[in-house]
């Protein structure tokens, strides 16, 4: 159900569940559709590159809240 919804709605990840958002099908999902979702991902996932990479490339404001290491990633960075 919170894949779903989060595949139709990325924002939809704020009222997920800790455990949602934890898992990376998810969150992924989330990301690829409204990258600024990246916020409500669990701290484990805003530093995981390929979470990162799909959030900034579906919206740049989403590197924001990648973890502190993915911002001095220089390929994040002119993602």
């Amino acid at each position: 159900v919170v894949l779903a919804a989060v595949r139709k709605h990325g924002r939809a990840l704020e009222w997920a569940s800790e455990h949602m958002r934890n898992d990376k099908d998810v969150v992924l999902a989330a990301v690829r559709e409204h990258g600024t979702a990246l916020e409500w991902a669990s701290e484990r996932l805003r530093d995981d590159r390929d979470v990162v990479f799909a959030a900034v490339r579906q919206d740049g404001r989403a590197f924001e809240w990648a973890s502190e290491r993915l911002r001095d990633d220089w390929d994040v960075v002119v993602a």
